[in-house]
């Protein structure tokens, strides 16, 4: 169950939109930063707020990428997989994490630290190959700065955007 604030505040942003479902996606990210995913209750509750369907939501939420329908790492990889990506090294560096976190797609590492999931394109062309990390851009990666991401991660206080 959300908290009472949270509920106020997302009633309060609903509320200044035009629309409500102009807020789909932000109250969907809110919902998701509480729980840590966006678990069928928050699902339901964010419909509810939306005075839309959990269907309409689903829909919403299974298009994005940067919405998690099941639980993930305190660290969300997300490898770009668009053609410049992909001309720009060799092998594929999202087995390489996959393989180093012992982890397949989507799947959570032991630790509960990491997921690695596949993206389309990022944006990050200039710095291919690319990838980004719970809102953060790394690029012109290899299997070392991978390691060394990794490792520096790991380290960081979970002040970003979608850290738990």
């Amino acid at each position: 169950m959300l908290p009472e604030e949270l509920r106020q505040q997302l009633q309060t942003r609903i509320k200044a939109a035009d629309d409500p479902r102009e807020q789909a996606v932000n109250v969907m990210f809110e919902v998701q930063r509480h729980y840590g995913y966006l678990t069928d209750e928050g699902l339901d509750e964010a419909a509810a707020l939306l005075s839309m369907t959990p269907l309409e939501l689903e829909e919403l939420a299974t298009f994005y990428d940067f919405i998690y329908r099941e639980p993930v790492g305190r660290f969300v990889l997300h490898v770009c997989d668009g053609v410049v990506c992909w001309m720009f090294h060799e092998g594929s560096l999202f087995d390489y994490m996959c393989r180093k976190l012992g982890v397949c797609a989507g799947e959570v590492s032991a630790d509960g630290m990491f997921t690695v999931l596949p993206t389309a394109c990022i944006g990050y062309c200039d710095h291919a190959p690319a990838m980004v990390v719970n809102g953060q851009f790394y690029g012109d990666l290899t299997p070392e700065r991978i390691d060394e991401i990794l490792e520096q991660v790991k380290t960081q206080p979970c002040d970003i955007v979608l850290c738990r």
